[in-house]
């Protein structure tokens, strides 16, 4: 394999905010007002919140839980809502609040009666419980922490080591600051925000005051009187606050899990990444053994260059000679514009992506025959066959009638045929291209179509679904017999000018910094293989499998890198378009995967944070693309199926079913 990797490449320099996410860290959350959710205590603590907050009055030499005055004389004590509970989640945990995690929490207890007497009975009452309410007593227990009808700041040090307090200012003494945990303010006094969009700028610059002074004294901060959604999170989370304030404690734990999954920057700290592998969890036959996306494998240290096209024969009438279709599996236009985001860091260099300087733009419905979501096979074999599909079929109809494909016009016209993908060579997509099935896990059927000799260029991972049919034929051998050479690199796609199949075992894996020029080294080898080996011109099909996969994976980091892979293969493309001036290029999806959604990012850094709205596709219009002569015919809306015949008229093929 070369290993001329990341050629002229850009250095962007380590830009991070100071209390940007740190994904081995744990984000905290504070359950607000915990007692008034439909189940108490154990919404909370299901989630494994760091935080819950708990009001109490005073009721005749008892604690009660309850939020306003007109709700003691009934309310529940302190002691049957959250005390014993937690106590039991101690004893049948072995002194730990969860069995399987090293996480703790705390309870904030809200004083609505005075101190005297309220704490002092709540004292008392934990101080039964040592073993779990004294953190120096145990490590793992839980830290209570007092709010609301304070004593004097002074007077803190008078109480037991196990009871901490809540500030609520910045101008505390060294020996008062040892009691405090965390400082807490209201973000409605502070600034006039309803959680849309960002503060006004004086009173972003106020809490950011408040947010640095906090942290100076070495203390975690909480807003409470905060706007509760998604935006209003990860607004004050990316800020530094340190305690997330919450009424939605499911939603903010959702929405915080696996939160690097979630963000991503180029030129980040190596830090900023954990070890944990995010797998693909929607696994068909052939794509089983993808081992996933590993974290730490996934941070690139400097963005890619884009290719700036030329132009001069765009959108031309001039004879169309070679056509070039990328399909970014599961690309949908979030997916392209979070790779564009992260590889452009102050709008420095253009569009962020090469695929954005194709000028030429129209948009596809993907929907199937059967459904309205489609999957990769009834997508793929559309944009191949120009004719609609029910799911799981590969080019063939449900009563069992093979769709020609593109590869087999473009044959039968004398043109040579190649399909390349940076994943398993039997897998939907590239099987719709040369390939028949009603199911599309039948890969000992897809691949005996490869016999009949119409690709000068098979090239993806697999080797398995040669080597492992379930009749036992060695049907390596009778490709052979039938002219192929059966390589297993990339370099030695152009030893000879035979037929190739190329299986490259390095195409299964998950792209990383050195093996991010992979797919475009293979459209390069590709291109230049059909090029010499026929002079009429040549059809190639080329797949970026795994975007996909990280789709599946809710994976952004993986959607990330792969697109940018991806992008790296298109660039290739439209170079030999420029050089050529005979070569039409198409870059598109088959469908989107997982509901993309963009929540925020930074355009001065490149950083991004998305989340995923399923780990499906979806049946979200994808944008298409064009460049070269024939452009043109691409713009405009349409079904997935008209790719199809706009290449066919481009090429002036007429289609005949067989």
């Amino acid at each position: 394999m070369k290993k001329n990797i990341l050629k002229g490449i850009s250095l962007i320099g380590f830009l991070f905010l100071s209390f940007q996410l740190l994904a081995q860290e744990r984000i905290l959350i504070h359950s607000h007002n915990d007692y008034q959710r439909r189940v108490p205590l154990y919404q909370a603590y299901s989630q494994q919140l760091s935080s819950i907050e708990i009001d109490i009055y005073e009721r005749n030499g008892e604690l009660v839980v309850a939020h306003d005055r007109h709700e003691v004389a009934t309310a529940k004590t302190i002691d049957e809502l959250y005390i014993e509970p937690i106590v039991g989640f101690f004893k049948d945990n072995g002194g730990k609040p969860w069995a399987d995690s090293e996480n703790t929490f705390s309870i904030l207890v809200d004083l609505k009666t005075p101190a005297n007497p309220t704490l002092d009975i709540l004292t008392e009452k934990l101080a039964k419980y040592q073993e779990v309410f004294n953190v120096e007593k145990n490590p793992y227990g839980v830290k209570v922490i007092i709010s609301g009808n304070r004593p004097d700041p002074k007077d803190f040090h008078k109480y037991p080591s196990f009871i901490y307090f809540d500030g609520d200012k910045l101008d505390y003494t060294e020996k008062e600051l040892e009691k405090i945990a965390m400082i807490s303010f209201s973000l409605k006094e502070n600034a006039d925000w309803n959680g849309k969009g960002m503060f006004k700028k004086p009173h972003q610059e106020k809490v950011e005051a408040l947010i640095e002074g906090v942290h100076r004294l070495g203390k975690p901060i909480r807003f409470w009187a905060a706007p509760d959604g998604v935006n209003a999170w990860n607004k004050l989370h990316t800020m530094g606050v340190d305690y997330i304030n919450t009424d939605m404690p499911e939603a903010c734990a959702d929405f915080f899990r696996n939160f690097a999954n979630k963000n991503y920057t180029i030129a980040g700290h190596d830090s900023d990444s954990d070890d944990e592998t995010q797998r693909y969890k929607k696994l068909d036959k052939v794509t089983a053994n993808f081992e996933g996306f590993k974290n730490k494998k996934l941070q690139l240290s400097k963005t890619i260059d884009i290719y700036q096209p030329t132009y001069k024969n765009d959108g031309s009438q001039k004879k169309v000679k070679n056509v070039i279709l990328l399909i970014g599996d599961g690309t949908g236009l979030n997916q392209l514009q979070v790779a564009a985001t992260a590889n452009n860091p102050g709008y420095k260099n253009g569009q962020g992506l090469s695929i954005f300087n194709m000028k030429y733009l129209g948009f596809h419905n993907t929907s199937a025959q059967d459904s309205y979501t489609t999957d990769s096979a009834a997508g793929g074999s559309a944009l191949a066959t120009g004719e609609l599909h029910d799911n799981r079929h590969i080019s063939m109809s449900n009563t069992g009638e093979s769709y020609p494909s593109l590869t087999d016009y473009m044959y039968n016209a004398g043109y040579a045929c190649g399909v390349i993908t940076l994943g398993n060579l039997a897998d939907a997509t590239p099987a719709a291209f040369y390939g028949h099935a009603t199911e599309r896990d039948d890969s000992d059927k897809i691949t005996e179509y490869l016999l009949e000799g119409k690709l000068t260029l098979l090239n993806g991972s697999g080797m398995n679904v040669f080597t492992k049919r379930a009749d036992g034929r060695d049907i390596l051998k009778e490709l052979e017999n039938k002219g192929y050479r059966i390589a297993t690199e990339i370099d030695d796609i152009n030893d000879d000018n035979k037929k190739v199949i190329c299986v490259d075992e390095s195409m299964e894996l998950a792209a990383t910094e050195e093996s991010l020029e992979l797919l475009a080294e293979a459209t390069k080898e590709g291109i230049e293989k059909l090029t010499k080996t026929n002079n009429k011109g040549f059809f190639l099909m080329v797949e970026g499998a795994k975007i996909d996969y990280a789709g599946h994976a809710n994976s952004l980091p993986g959607s990330i890198v792969e697109t940018l892979s991806f992008d790296l293969a298109v660039a290739e493309a439209l170079k030999f378009a420029d050089q050529n001036g005979e070569t039409l290029v198409i870059v598109t999806g088959d469908h989107e995967t997982g509901g993309l959604t963009l929540v925020d990012g930074d355009v001065k850094t490149g950083h991004i944070t998305a989340r995923y709205m399923t780990d499906d596709h979806t049946a979200q219009m994808l944008p298409v693309f064009a460049y070269g002569p024939g452009a043109s015919e691409f713009i405009g809306v349409y079904k997935n199926t008209e790719i199809f015949h706009k290449i066919m008229k481009v090429k002036g093929l007429s289609k005949n079913k067989k």
